[in-house]
């Protein structure tokens, strides 16, 4: 595997060291059975590996998602709805039981999107929603056949949500929640995990790029506290920060550099953001003044300045997060009556609400969980506070965060319910899946057939231009219909030690992969 990167700005690679990072602790190893959260994906990322993933390295521009090959050697698109796949030949799996270091082939690949598609709970099925058929062509070679073209196809298969995993590993235990059946292919091995205090990963010694990772092994300390691990990474603990990302609060930027000389930095608009799923065939969501007036009482400038990841640096973000920025509406694209929803309006927030027959305003339970952190509840009291202030009551009720994920996060909720968002970089997800009738993340229950009819129309279109008018078309549709009310995101600040090379950050949750083509120099 060429490195670019490395050879653009005369680096020579690095082998041996240790990687230490701050990171989540995961709900099970099974990549079929949750989110697409980092709490699981991370992890899985230094482990697995896809048929094809995003390039990472200094020359991947945050925000821009280039595709290449990673189990596939190859892939041809005869037509619209076919893609073959030709594999790498040699690939093997962790010398691990059940597998043992067999060789991977087009079976596996068969086997995993079969499972995905039909293991019951799996929460995010609608990224192959379009594959109709798997065929064996050879050992080596896959047929994919969709039962309709699908524009994102090849985006949805470099997702961390797609890692191939071994047929024996779920026939022994029944599924791959435990971990000694975090079995894959990918750069690193998992040696040892110790719930709710680290994971500890070692070099795959017959990884198929050869003379990669660079490191031999990866420490990820599980620390929930903001304040316990900046104050281990500014003692030396982590080589990058310790928030999502590998980034630093921006409250706490100034204190880092200070006493990091020469700390590596890199902004870029976070993918991650907040949002507030409401039940709109129930009252009194169902009444677009009420959604619209929630809307009006918030203000995502004060959200953003009493965020510690942000201090007031970030932006406002219409359906497609912002950071998507080939696919994401800019606001002032928006209509009149879409943009209004991104200025504070109190007086036409309770204006709107006596008009839907609430005059004194209402109380309701918001169900959210603790497990987003106290960053995330300082910002949801903020939101609470605002709509109040409109006449809008919200007791909150906090939930675990893996029942939340099981339950609340999938739409089982009375009436409202506030979370973040920001775990697949396919723009589409945001569309398809929240929107269409039948999708798990329909937590609001939309069923708008103008509405079905412009999402389908933009996954089958090709031609990317077009594609993105029309993904805005429906941006600019939604803001107006505020079916979800979506937050800001943050500014992020990645930052990395002086000795850490050829890293650089992007969106989502390949951690493998960005630290993969990485090395220590010191």
């Amino acid at each position: 595997m060429a490195l670019p990167d490395a050879s653009a700005t005369n680096l020579t690679p690095k082998r041996g060291g240790t990687f230490r990072l701050r990171g989540e602790d995961p709900t099970g190893f099974d990549p079929h059975l949750v989110p697409n959260h980092p709490r699981t994906m991370t992890n899985l990322s230094f482990t697995h590996s896809r048929l094809v993933k995003i390039r990472a390295g200094p020359s991947v521009s945050p925000g821009t998602l280039p595709i290449e090959p990673d189990l596939a050697e190859s892939w041809t698109q005869p037509n619209s709805t076919t893609y073959v796949f030709t594999l790498r030949k040699g690939v093997r799996w962790h010398d691990k039981a059940p597998v043992s270091g067999r060789e991977l082939t087009a079976e596996d690949v068969k086997y995993t999107y079969e499972r995905f598609l039909t293991v019951k709970g799996n929460p995010t099925r609608a990224a192959l929603d379009p594959l109709e058929r798997i065929d064996v062509v050879a050992r080596y070679t896959v047929k994919l056949t969709l039962h309709e073209p699908c524009a994102w196809f090849l985006d949805y298969l470099a997702t961390t949500l797609m890692w191939i995993i071994p047929r024996e590993a779920v026939e022994l235990h029944g599924d791959l929640r435990k971990a000694e059946v975090c079995i894959g292919t990918g750069p690193l091995m998992l040696e040892r995990y110790e719930p709710g205090v680290r994971l500890s990963f070692v070099r795959n010694p017959n990884y198929f790029l050869a003379g990669l990772p660079y490191v031999d092994a990866v420490q990820v300390i599980i620390d929930d506290d903001p304040a316990s691990r900046l104050a281990a990474w500014l003692s030396g603990a982590y080589d990058f920060a310790p928030e999502y990302g590998m980034c630093v609060r921006r409250i706490d930027l100034d204190v880092a550099k200070t006493r990091k000389p020469g700390l590596q930095t890199q902004e870029f608009t976070s993918l991650v953001g907040d949002m507030t799923m409401m039940k709109i065939d129930k009252a009194p969501f169902k009444d677009l003044r009420v959604r619209r007036a929630l809307a009006l009482a918030r203000s995502w400038r004060e959200e953003l300045n009493a965020n510690a990841n942000s201090v007031g640096v970030g932006v406002p973000n219409a359906t497609v997060p912002t950071a998507l920025k080939e696919w994401s509406v800019p606001i002032d694209q928006l209509s009149p009556r879409g943009r209004q929803l991104y200025e504070q309006d109190l007086p036409e927030a309770r204006k709107l609400l006596a008009q839907a027959g609430y005059p004194q305003g209402f109380k309701t339970v918001l169900e959210a969980t603790q497990g987003f952190g106290s960053d995330y509840l300082d910002g949801l009291q903020v939101i609470a506070r605002s709509w109040k202030e409109a006449g809008v009551t919200a007791e909150l009720n906090l939930k675990e965060f893996g029942a939340f994920m099981a339950s609340t996060f999938i739409g089982k909720f009375p009436t409202i319910a506030h979370s973040l968002r920001g775990g697949t970089t396919v723009a589409d997800a945001y569309l398809y899946g929240f929107h269409l009738p039948g999708q798990a993340f329909n937590t609001a229950g939309v069923d708008d057939s103008k509405l079905a009819r412009m999402i389908l129309l933009q996954r089958s279109t090709s031609d990317r231009a077009k594609r993105r008018e029309l993904v805005c078309d429906i941006q600019r549709y939604l803001a107006e219909q505020a079916y979800y009310l979506y937050g800001p995101s943050a500014t992020a600040i990645a930052a990395w030690e002086p000795y850490v090379k050829n890293f650089a950050p992007n969106l989502g949750h390949d951690y493998g992969g960005r630290l993969m083509v990485s090395w220590l120099d010191k």
